[in-house]
């Protein structure tokens, strides 16, 4: 699933953050929701 679809499945659910797989790229990712409101990405580094 992509970014957009992970932040929304996260509020959904209540949680703070959402592990989800990237449709895109097949890698792992977290988004997560930072102090100050906004939204953030961790996704590993391209090797």
């Amino acid at each position: 699933m992509p970014a957009q679809e992970a932040i929304q499945q996260m509020e959904l659910l209540g949680h703070t953050f959402f592990f989800f797989e990237d449709g895109a790229t097949g890698d792992h990712a977290v988004v997560y929701k930072r102090r100050d409101g906004k939204y953030a990405l961790i996704e590993p580094e391209d090797e």
